[in-house]
């Protein structure tokens, strides 16, 4: 385990969630620095240890990381007072279960701040706690076609497609670590915790742009547009002579300087062309007029010319490039960690990167719920062995 010089040092998370949203709020305070205490349920565990693809299943390595894991039982009295004892002493909790759930369980905000009025209670559901639809249930996917995301991507001719990765999720998680921040702030001022409740669809609804203003101003109803924002042009991706290639010339003078890399010049005072509206007009023939020009050069040599124009521009990555690109390595966006079981196993490392207080991957994700069961129940409850092993017995832990 690194050392801790974490902006988070010294806050301790107690983390009830499954699968990814309450996982993944977890895990950004957990590279922060601060001490994530994950709660399991005994057996298995958290369902993301088998998620994943190919025959290793990793996506738990990711998402588990910086993390201390306990087990114990919810649904039982017993395991609500093991969570409710690790709370009473807690600056943080995050649970993403249907509303009313951990008020079942003798857990919810009014419980909880009855005995620890300093915690902050991080919430994540489909549809937040409050309103008509709050007791439905919603993953992520449901988020992103309520919030507007699904409607507007893919092709206009096929039914909506979706992001290759749990985007809605990861949306709500990371408004519910910006909220969680938030709140310890404003705790510094007040002296109390307070609820951060973070729905999907509104985490989606936040980075949806104009959409909303568009048709209350104007009547407009955004449409799937496959690989282009529409009205923005030139920006897309590019057929080379052996790949692919990303640019982005939509600015005025931006586009200036790609015309001078393709040798037309004239493009960037031509009416069609000349200003952004004139542009977005005609999308569709000024990407089949640069296509065309990209199509005989290799990225490689296309790559030099983006550069040597200074437009924005760059190669469409998979894991492959990612690892191989030496501004990945300069910049350390990939970390490497010791693993007992896939040996050197490299994944995203933390971000941003703050200066004085770096975020860090201090310890790998537990092996097994309750790997630190007798660490934190004896550590923060000071419970024995012999207890432990009753407890265990009796399925609470």
């Amino acid at each position: 385990m690194s050392e801790n010089d974490g902006a988070l040092k010294g806050i301790r998370v107690v983390e009830l969630g499954q699968l990814i949203a309450g996982p993944f709020c977890g895990q950004l305070l957990g590279d922060m620095g601060a001490d994530v205490v994950k709660i399991e349920p005994p057996g298995p565990g958290d369902p993301m240890r088998t998620w994943g693809n190919g025959e290793h299943k990793v996506w738990w390595q990711v998402i588990g990381r910086n993390k201390r894991s306990v087990t114990a039982n919810l649904r039982v009295a017993e395991g609500q007072e093991l969570a409710r004892r690790l709370l009473a002493e807690a600056d943080i909790m995050i649970e993403n279960f249907k509303p009313g759930t951990v008020e079942k369980w003798g857990l919810g905000p009014a419980d909880l701040h009855a005995i620890n009025p300093r915690l902050i209670v991080v919430r994540m559901s489909g549809y937040g706690q409050t309103g008509p639809y709050s007791t439905r249930a919603g993953y992520g996917g449901i988020g992103e076609a309520m919030g507007g995301w699904r409607a507007i991507v893919g092709d206009a001719d096929r039914p909506p497609s979706r992001m290759g990765v749990s985007i809605g999720d990861t949306l709500a998680a990371t408004y519910g670590c910006m909220g969680a921040l938030a709140a310890l702030h404003a705790r510094e001022v007040s002296g109390k915790g307070q609820v951060v409740d973070s729905a999907l669809y509104e985490a989606v609804l936040q980075v949806m742009e104009s959409l909303v203003p568009e048709y209350d101003l104007m009547g407009l109803v955004r449409q799937r547009s496959g690989s282009i924002l529409p009205g923005i042009a030139p920006s897309n991706v590019y057929s080379c002579k052996d790949g692919e290639y990303m640019i982005g010339g939509n600015g005025d003078t931006v586009f200036a300087r790609l015309a001078e890399a393709m040798g037309q010049p004239e493009l960037a005072s031509d009416p069609r062309y000349a200003t952004h509206v004139a542009r977005g007009e005609r999308q569709a023939e000024l990407d089949q007029l640069i296509n065309q020009w990209t199509r005989t050069l290799t990225v490689e040599e296309l790559e030099a010319l983006m550069i040597a124009h200074s437009v924005p521009a760059g190669r469409v990555y998979t894991g492959k490039e990612m690892l191989a690109d030496p501004h990945f390595a300069a910049r350390q966006a990939i970390a490497s960690i010791e693993h007992p079981v896939h040996g050197s196993l490299k994944m995203q490392a933390p971000m941003p990167k703050l200066s004085d207080t770096p975020s860090a991957i201090r310890r790998r994700a537990p092996l097994v719920p309750g790997e630190h069961n007798a660490e934190v129940y004896g550590e923060l409850l000071a419970l024995d062995a012999l207890a432990l092993e009753d407890l265990a017995a009796r399925g609470v832990i």
